[in-house]
């Protein structure tokens, strides 16, 4: 029996996809429900499973070709033979596999080879440069999962010195060796959807509004004073790190709160007030940044603003966000801080009308009451749309998160 794959239902902002990469040949054995072929969409990455056991007998759709909401892909014959070693290979894992994981781990054999890896899990290693033989497997027989590659970059960024607010992700993509002349070589690279889809957001932002940036500072030690002295407390209760990014989304949804044209946005002719609170907060990942929204941020707590930028965080790394994480959102911030910049001028995230710019915390002079104290100073930078917003609102808006930094009591109180 013959079985079609085809291309998933795509949302409707989505027009179609590319074929990234196929993880199995024609010929080759296949699982119900092994990833086979990874579709790329200007937003995400999709996995698409095999819809039974069996053989993948014909690739109908190449890597590169752009396809549509249900083009078939591929065609899987149900309970057929695979050609080759192929054949043998689901039989020689199963009897490779010791009857328990205590077992795999008691008895440790090889380092974990990358063709015994799921594809999934074979492409993570393999974007984010990590040695399968560092990392413990918790699934069946010792299998190493992607939570288990995500728990092992959690151990290591650990042990390392803290990076402050954003999930940083080095983009460890391989690029194709330069070519021509040995002393002007160079090198062509199709864009990725995704750096496609960036450029043409980016380009629409500056063409379509009038975007400004107000800048001002802001002193950070009372906010490290709390996350010092709460720090083992707060992992403890909540099982995750506390760090910067609950106070500012907390300092930001105050602001927006007394400055509603902030949160609003340029719809035809008219002003579109939202009276909700879906921050959008940037982040690295190896296909480029990605905003995922934080939804509802005015009614989260601070372990749970902390737990979703870490799951957000960790998801942006193995390629597991979904459209809906990545849809919507009334006002973005980022950060980049992370990578060392002192000062700069966020762009617009269309449709929203403004963005907030994190910086490097650095220690410097500053004057309090008639001293000279050493203190961990931030720039902030606000970009937003003079087309609805006026420089008065947009100053005072950054003055109150300011404040709210400043002061985090105000956040608790509401003044």
């Amino acid at each position: 029996m013959t079985n079609e794959v085809r291309v998933p239902t795509l949302p409707e902002s989505v027009a179609d996809a590319t074929v990234l990469t196929w993880h199995k040949k024609p010929g080759e054995a296949v699982r119900q429900d092994e990833n086979l072929v990874d579709l790329e969409t200007d937003k995400v990455v999709l996995e698409v499973p095999s819809p039974a056991s069996g053989v993948l007998r014909e690739i109908l759709r190449r890597e590169g070709e752009v396809v549509g909401a249900n083009e078939v892909l591929a065609i899987v014959e149900a309970g057929g033979t695979a050609k080759g070693p192929a054949a043998a290979e689901p039989a020689s894992a199963a009897k490779a596999e010791p009857k328990s994981a205590a077992a795999a781990q008691a008895a440790p054999g090889p380092a974990p080879d990358d063709s015994v890896l799921a594809p999934g899990v074979r492409r993570l290693v393999k974007e984010l440069n990590v040695d399968p033989a560092q990392v413990e497997g918790s699934g069946k027989g010792g299998r190493i999962l992607k939570s288990d590659v995500m728990k092992y970059l959690d151990a290591k960024e650990q042990s390392e010195p803290e990076r402050d607010v954003e999930a940083a992700v080095p983009q460890l993509q391989e690029r194709p060796p330069l070519v021509g002349d040995a002393n002007r070589p160079e090198q062509r690279v199709t864009m990725t959807r995704l750096r496609a889809r960036i450029a043409e957001r980016l380009v629409q932002a500056q063409q379509t509004a009038a975007i400004l940036t107000t800048f001002n500072e802001v002193n950070l030690q009372a906010v490290n004073e709390i996350r010092s002295r709460y720090r083992e407390g707060f992992e403890k209760k909540h099982g995750v790190r506390l760090g910067f990014m609950s106070f500012f989304i907390k300092a930001v949804v105050e602001a927006l709160q007394q400055f509603p044209i902030i949160n609003a946005s340029v719809d035809g002719q008219d002003i579109l007030y939202h009276g909700y609170y879906d921050i959008g907060v940037a982040v690295s990942s190896p296909r480029g940044l990605v905003v995922p929204i934080l939804k509802n941020c005015d009614q989260l707590s601070f372990g749970e603003i902390e737990k979703a930028i870490m799951d957000f965080g960790q998801r942006a790394r193995e390629g597991g966000l979904s459209y809906e994480d990545l849809s919507g959102g009334t006002f973005t911030i980022t950060n980049g801080g992370v990578f060392g910049s002192l000062l700069s001028t966020p762009i617009l995230n269309p449709p929203q009308s403004a963005i907030l710019g994190m910086h490097k915390v650095q220690d410097r002079p500053m004057v309090e009451n008639g001293q000279i104290l050493i203190r961990p100073m931030m720039y902030l930078a606000l970009s937003y749309d003079h087309r609805i917003i006026d420089g008065r609102d947009a100053v005072s808006f950054l003055v109150t998160v300011k404040q709210g930094l400043e002061d985090p009591a105000r956040l608790l109180l509401g003044v």
